[in-house]
C-alpha cells in the first residue's frame, strides 16, 4: 500500500509538530553527515525549534566553517565591485561609440546638404557631380509633382464649390417660380413704388426752385401739379 503524501503546511497540533520536527530534524542531518562523507565537504546545519531550541551539525569545526563563510562572503564582495566597474566603463564606451557615430553622420548630412545647395563642391569629382546633379533633378521632379497635385486639388475644389454654387441657385430660382402670380406683383408693385418715391423726392426739389421765380398762379398750378397742397405766394 502506498504511503500518503503528507500536505506541506503548518501542523496545528503541539505534539505533532513536536514529533514531525525530531524525525525531519535526524533526517536532515543523517542527510548533511552523508554528503560531506561522500563529497568530502564541509557541512553546518543551525536550526532552531519554534521553543527557541537550538540543534546545530558541523562536518568539522562549526566555528572554522562559519569563518570560512565570512571570508568568503567578503571576498565575493570585493570580485563583484570591480566587475561592476567593468560594466559600466564597457556601457560608457558604448555610448560614447554610438555619440561619435552619430556627430559622424549628422556632419556627413550636413556636407550633402551644403553640397546640395551648390557648395562646398571643390572636392568632388566629375562623377561625385554627375550623381549630385541626378539627385537634384529627381527632387525637382518630385517637387513639381507635388505641386501639380496640390494645384489640382484646388482646382477640383473650386470646381466643387462652383457645382454647388450652382445648385443653390438652381434651387431658389424654382423656389421663386413657385411663387403666386398675385405675390410676384405685390413685389413689382413694391419696387415701383421705391423707383417712383426716389423720383418724387428729385422732381419736388427741381419744382421748388423753379417756383421761386415764378408768380402766384403758376407756383400754384406747379402744387397743383405734383399733388402738393396749394401755398398762397406772398
Amino acid at each position: 500500500m502506498a504511503r500518503e503524501r503528507r500536505e506541506i503546511k503548518r501542523i496545528e497540533s503541539a505534539a505533532a509538530r513536536q514529533v514531525t520536527f525530531s524525525k525531519r530534524r535526524r533526517g536532515l542531518f543523517k542527510k548533511a553527515q552523508e554528503l560531506s562523507v561522500l563529497c568530502d565537504a564541509d557541512v553546518a546545519l543551525i536550526v532552531f525549534s519554534s521553543t527557541g531550541k537550538l540543534s546545530q551539525f558541523a562536518s568539522s569545526s562549526m566555528n572554522e566553517i562559519i569563518d570560512k563563510y565570512n571570508t568568503h562572503s567578503k571576498n565575493l564582495g570585493k570580485t563583484e565591485q570591480p566587475s561592476l566597474d567593468l560594466n559600466l566603463c564597457v556601457y560608457f564606451q558604448l555610448e560614447h561609440s554610438k555619440y561619435a557615430n552619430l556627430n559622424e553622420q549628422l556632419a556627413e548630412a550636413s556636407l550633402r546638404l551644403r553640397q546640395m545647395r551648390g557648395e562646398e563642391l571643390e572636392g568632388l569629382n566629375v562623377e561625385e557631380l554627375q550623381q549630385l546633379e541626378k539627385n537634384l533633378e529627381s527632387g525637382l521632379h518630385r517637387v513639381l509633382q507635388t505641386k501639380d497635385q496640390q494645384f489640382l486639388e484646388q482646382i477640383n475644389d473650386l470646381e466643387r464649390k462652383s457645382t454647388q454654387l450652382a445648385e443653390e441657385n438652381m434651387q431658389l430660382r424654382n423656389q421663386v417660380s413657385q411663387i403666386p402670380p398675385a405675390g410676384k406683383q405685390a413685389v413689382a408693385d413694391t419696387e415701383n413704388v421705391i423707383a417712383e418715391e426716389g423720383q418724387s423726392s428729385e422732381s419736388v426739389m427741381t419744382a421748388l426752385h423753379s417756383g421761386s421765380s415764378q408768380d402766384n398762379d403758376d407756383g400754384s398750378d406747379v402744387s397743383l401739379k405734383l399733388g402738393l397742397p396749394c401755398v398762397a405766394w406772398k
